[in-house]
């Protein structure tokens, strides 16, 4: 497995930074075929949040895989590799494993243990499942990681708050202008994040809420949402911002636009018709919806993803990021010792299947010998031969399997091979079952499909010697 994770997040990088590299929804799609039409990547899915990008791929190489990556990054941030090579995290096989389940379990998050980061690997997932990028390694790798997510957040207590960006920031806006409690705010921007706005809006009591955003219907839809909640709320035109500014005592963006929403000619004509109440702003965005300049006007206050970095950064889960980090351990010896010992069944099927070739050479021999042996003495022949062979493979076939799921362990699968002259191409050839085909899920059909040409076998080719590993 060369699992591969190239990534930036608010761990390794400031909010400038991130901005640059933010891939948009309608981005991800173009980015991933990129990456697929590289040399060395053959499958691949993104993560994309308000703190973090990271791609999980599966490459031929470490090294090839890693630059193909790095530079379809460096490319979408219209900048050189160099430039962001000191905010780049790179993991590689076990550790990556280590650090998707990390990530899953909201041990990477800025607001530690917030369950959020779930419903955005799963739909990083599907979105790369759907554009067929993903194939057996990551969609198993995926849906485990799913898994420990949910047994961690099942079994600790390490989001019994229910924090996230979204509660943290209002809670800073909360604080600021003493209480939502009856105020108005503005709401730019209706995806899932605004969701999340509207809805802990909703629970700290606000008085009234205006929608802005892009597509109206979407807009309509969560304030239909909202009305049915009892909260009070209308929409507005993002060419009206301004105006619903002015009314305003909260404004919160959440848009995932690629330049500023909010500008400072915007937010200061609100000023000129607006009496001498606090405006506080809670922008959500990655990049940025509302403008820098708009922190240095009269009265206004900015609460961003930087704002959030900063204070939260010390902060964790205390006792229960302890059990949920044993938790992600203990997964994450269970998943790399189960791969381990997956990699060797080709090898006990080949070594079984050798068996079987010579046990029928031999009984073909035994009716070229004996052709006028009885029938039930040749089939009695035939099973006693048979029960031996299994029973002296049994206990070595076992063996290697059980020694296999320990680290270095792949070494007695490749003893056996050498011992038994099994031809390492033909092992490599020989499938899973068909039962685990359909349990990887259609999605392998779908990526070998989007290599088209003839490299759909290229992460399943033995590596040669002096290859990167």
């Amino acid at each position: 497995m060369n699992l591969l994770t190239v990534g930036i997040s608010h761990r390794s990088a400031p909010v400038r930074v991130l901005e640059r590299v933010a891939i948009g929804g309608d981005e991800v799609v173009k980015i991933l075929d990129e990456m697929l039409r590289r040399e060395h990547v053959c499958e691949a899915f993104v993560v994309s949040t308000c703190n973090r990008v990271e791609v999980y791929a599966v490459a031929e190489t470490f090294h090839g895989g890693l630059d193909d990556v790095t530079s379809v990054l460096a490319r979408h941030a219209g900048a050189e590799v160099s430039e962001l090579a000191d905010h780049l995290y790179v993991y590689y096989a076990g550790a990556a494993v280590e650090h998707l389940f990390s990530v899953a379990a909201g041990l990477d998050s800025m607001v530690v243990g917030e369950a959020q980061i779930l419903g955005q690997l799963r739909q990083s997932y599907g979105v790369a499942d759907e554009a067929g990028t993903v194939g057996r390694t990551l969609h198993e790798l995926a849906q485990q990681a799913l898994r420990v997510g949910k047994r961690v957040h099942a079994e600790t207590g390490i989001d019994a708050e229910g924090a996230s960006v979204v509660s943290e920031a209002l809670s800073d806006a909360e604080a600021a202008l003493d209480g939502l409690a009856g105020r108005r705010a503005l709401l730019v921007g209706a995806g899932s994040m605004g969701g999340l706005a509207a809805a802990q809006l909703r629970r700290a009591g606000i008085g009234e809420v205006v929608i802005a955003n892009r597509t109206a219907s979407n807009g309509e839809r969560l304030a239909e949402s909202l009305r049915a909640e009892g909260v009070a709320v209308d929409t507005a035109e993002l060419t009206d911002l301004s105006a619903a500014i002015a009314a305003a005592d909260l404004v919160v963006t959440c848009t995932g636009a690629v330049g500023a929403v909010v500008t400072e000619d915007v937010v200061s004509a609100a000023l000129t018709v607006r009496d001498e109440r606090p405006l506080l702003f809670c922008d959500l965005g990655l990049p940025r919806d509302t403008a820098p300049e708009v922190a240095a006007l009269p009265g206004v206050t900015v609460v961003d993803l930087e704002t959030l970095q900063q204070r939260l950064s010390e902060r964790d889960g205390g006792g229960e990021s302890e059990r949920a980090a044993r938790i992600v351990a203990e997964e994450v010896r269970g998943y790399l010792a189960a791969q381990r010992s997956a990699e060797v069944t080709p090898t006990v099927t080949a070594l079984r299947k050798r068996a079987a070739e010579v046990v029928d050479s031999e009984l073909l021999r035994l009716d070229s010998r004996l052709p006028d042996l009885d029938g039930d003495v040749r089939g009695e022949l035939a099973r006693t031969v048979r029960r031996v062979v299994d029973k002296l493979l049994h206990t070595p076939t076992v063996r290697v399997k059980q020694l296999a799921s320990v680290p270095g362990g792949a070494g007695y699968a490749d003893a056996l091979r050498e011992l038994f002259e099994l031809d390492p191409q033909t092992t490599a050839l020989i499938g899973v079952p068909q039962a685990e085909e359909s349990a990887a899920g259609a999605s392998v059909g779908r990526t070998q499909r989007a290599k088209a040409a003839g490299r759909a076998d290229l992460c399943d080719r033995p590596e040669q010697d002096g290859e990167d590993r």
